[in-house]
């Protein structure tokens, strides 16, 4: 027997069962439930045939096309399901609306002695409790500082210490800046990326503090969803202040090494903002593989742009951490010195 889930259900079964997505691949690939297992009842062409007969011909004659297609597949769909579940012989289901793919995809399974459940309303149900989660209110505290603070970094002695977080950058995989995508593996989609953070999110006691890193809304092609940014942007910050000769020797030992055009091209693209001479400057540079004043010269922007955007905020959310070294580690004991209300010696209003 096929039983239905509701969103919260489904989830908290997913902690324990694989997952089946039987959308089209390209529905797959351009967003799905973080853990969810493709394998589609029609693969994107099929896909478009059915939708088309059922436009022109209806429901019925549309469903026969689909039936048509399938047939020969119904084996390798147990086949594949059953390598899933070895054990205990029970997976969860979904399509888009929790219609007729998912429906018959269960049905099949059930048949075959495999226990299926699916999810009511489909991935489109799940994506509306992804959207809502956001605006779920939050404790956070945002982890501020320039470009080469190792604020990342500092976010991982956080989490090793017990603290909760969440890794935008990772999330995202860009690094926020021109030089961001570098060295990273390609980024989800943008739907994808609420999907990865709804995830995170779910993981974590909401009623204690969450750490986030202090980032502008993009992170190259992935945005921060709008109702976490706001509560993002209504934090209360501290700021690490590292000295720019610390931070350029972190910057210069991350990209030491990368592909000399993917730098040009990063740099190129920040001409208008850096100016003609620094630009021209920085190109050169890099030429001579003068890491060290590449990363002062696009620091003057880098640095420029941060502390107009830490200005947006209320000065009275805003704490100040002065470190003369980088070190993440002392960085956050010191960190959760202030937030356990202790004294720390380099936090100031």
């Amino acid at each position: 027997m096929v039983h239905q889930l509701s969103v919260d259900e489904f989830l908290e079964k997913a902690q324990q069962l694989p997952v089946i997505d039987v959308r089209s691949p390209a529905e797959y690939e351009h967003a799905h439930i973080p853990g969810a297992f493709s394998i589609p009842l029609f693969d994107n062409d099929e896909r478009a045939q059915v939708g088309t007969k059922y436009k022109h011909a209806g429901k019925d004659a549309a469903v026969l096309l689909g039936l048509t297609m399938v047939g020969p597949k119904l084996a390798d769909f147990v086949i594949q399901s059953k390598k899933l579940t070895p054990t205990n012989k029970e997976v969860l289901v979904h399509c888009w609306r929790g219609g007729m793919r998912s429906g018959s995809f269960a049905w099949l399974l059930d048949t075959a002695g495999i226990r299926t459940s699916t999810l009511v309303g489909g991935y489109k149900a799940y994506r509306n409790a992804v959207l809502s989660a956001f605006g779920q209110p939050l404790n956070l505290i945002i982890l501020g500082g320039k470009t080469g603070s190792g604020k990342t970094d500092i976010l991982k002695e956080l989490a090793r210490q017990g603290e909760q977080i969440v890794d935008l950058e990772a999330l995202a995989n860009h690094k926020g800046s021109s030089y961001g995508a570098i060295g990273q593996h390609p980024q989800p989609s943008n739907e994808q990326f609420e999907n990865l953070i709804f995830r995170q999110l779910k993981t974590l006691d909401v009623s204690r503090r969450i750490w986030l890193e202090d980032e502008s809304r993009s992170l190259g092609s992935c945005f921060i969803p709008l109702l976490l940014w706001q509560q993002m942007q209504q934090a209360t910050t501290v700021f690490v202040d590292v000295p720019k000769d610390r931070r350029i020797h972190r910057l210069v030992t991350e990209y030491t090494g990368i592909d000399h055009n993917l730098l040009v091209q990063a740099t190129e693209r920040i001409k208008k903002r850096l100016g003609g001479k620094a630009t021209q400057d920085a190109l050169e540079a890099l030429i001579r593989q003068d890491y060290a004043t590449v990363a002062d010269l696009t620091l003057a922007y880098y640095d420029k742009a941060y502390t107009h955007a830490l200005a947006q905020r209320d000065p009275e959310s805003i704490y100040s951490l002065e470190m003369d070294e980088d070190n993440p580690f002392e960085t956050a004991q010191q960190l959760l010195q202030w937030a356990n209300g202790q004294p720390a010696s380099g936090v100031l209003r």
